[in-house]
């Protein structure tokens, strides 16, 4: 599958953020602040997960009518992704 450019840099600003909360615990800072941090990141993660999720569920609904599998197998695939994700 080719992935999108801003699925890619959304993944290049969560790398960022990971490395600036390790900083962050090197330098021992106070650990609401390293939380706070950490729920940015997954959250982050979260939404970069569903925005591939339904692209991913965009490519493939147009390739089941060439393949003839059903739509709503696809759909079911998306959401038990999402729910495993979480």
């Amino acid at each position: 599958m080719e992935y999108e450019a801003d699925v890619k840099n959304r993944v290049k600003r969560i790398e960022g953020q990971v490395k600036g909360l390790l900083k962050m615990m090197e330098e021992e800072q106070d650990c609401r602040q390293v939380v706070t941090q950490m729920t940015a990141v997954r959250s982050a993660l979260d939404r970069t997960v569903a925005l591939l999720v339904s692209q991913n569920l965009e490519q493939c609904i147009r390739e089941e009518k060439q393949d003839g599998e059903s739509s709503e197998d696809l759909v079911k695939e998306a959401v038990n992704l999402l729910v495993k994700s979480r």
